[in-house]
């Protein structure tokens, strides 16, 4: 079966309640019917923008889901400013990404909190979008599949091949994101190719076989055909690309 591609709007900590209701408004007003079976289209704006967003797509009854940027692995409980899955549930959430590079890298989450986040979500019937994905010195060194797979493996451990099929993985090259370089389509599919490899080894192929991977490098409408046009990328979780409504429907367009 073929797999569907997935194009994810990463806003990140990008616009207020109103700006976000005016973008999710200008992509839902561009929606073509022939998008429905052929591209999953997700939005994840900030905590505060969840809720008004998907507001604007029901109303407009488009086929855009929405997901979170963070998710805690506690269901409730004295955990400060975090956001539960039963919470983000109740909003409407389809997925949480987890393990984004700024949140490992600038907040400190380890495999093993990513691993936990992840459980979390598959218990609470959410999908989860778990970003992998090295330093320029991981990759200068020769470790880049290494390193990645081992992100993959940690991920994903303790879960059972019947619950695989909440899950995503966005390969995020560290080294390409917000600075403007694309890793390569050659050397993105490189790196798909071995964690399409470790997810069947971990579940089985027909498992890995309906697996998304999506690219979450900088790829914007100038990139993104070459991209996708590659076996093993399914999509791309965007991040400033998502900003723009026109961009971001260009990216849609790309995965027809």
């Amino acid at each position: 079966m073929a797999r569907i591609p997935m194009m994810a709007g990463n806003w990140k900590m990008n616009n207020t309640i109103a700006e976000a209701v005016v973008l999710a408004q200008e992509i839902s007003n561009h929606y073509e019917k022939e998008w429905r079976e052929c591209v999953e289209i997700v939005l994840c704006p900030p905590a505060i923008g969840l809720k008004p967003v998907l507001t604007v797509l029901e109303f407009d009854r488009v086929r855009i889901k929405v997901a979170a940027q963070n998710v805690h692995w506690e269901e409730k409980g004295a955990f400060t400013g975090e956001i539960s899955v039963p919470m983000i549930e109740e909003i409407g959430c389809s997925y949480s990404i987890v393990g984004h590079s700024e949140r490992r890298g600038l907040f400190n989450e380890t495999d093993e909190m990513v691993n936990k986040k992840v459980r979390s979500l598959v218990k609470g019937g959410l999908g989860a979008i778990v970003c992998v994905g090295e330093s320029l010195a991981v990759r200068d060194e020769g470790r880049a599949l290494e390193f990645v797979c081992a992100q993959v493996r940690a991920a994903f451990a303790g879960l059972e091949p019947t619950e695989a099929h909440s899950l995503l993985v966005a390969y995020e090259p560290v080294w390409a994101i917000g600075t403007g370089r694309t890793a390569t389509p050659e050397q993105a599919e490189e790196v798909c190719a071995a964690i399409r490899a470790t997810v069947a080894d971990l579940f089985g192929a027909p498992v890995a076989a309906a697996m998304r991977i999506l690219y979450g490098g900088s790829m914007n409408p100038g990139n993104a055909a070459a991209l996708l046009a590659m076996e093993d990328i399914d999509g791309g979780l965007v991040g400033g690309a998502s900003l723009d409504a026109k961009s971001f429907v260009q990216l849609v367009e790309a995965c027809l």
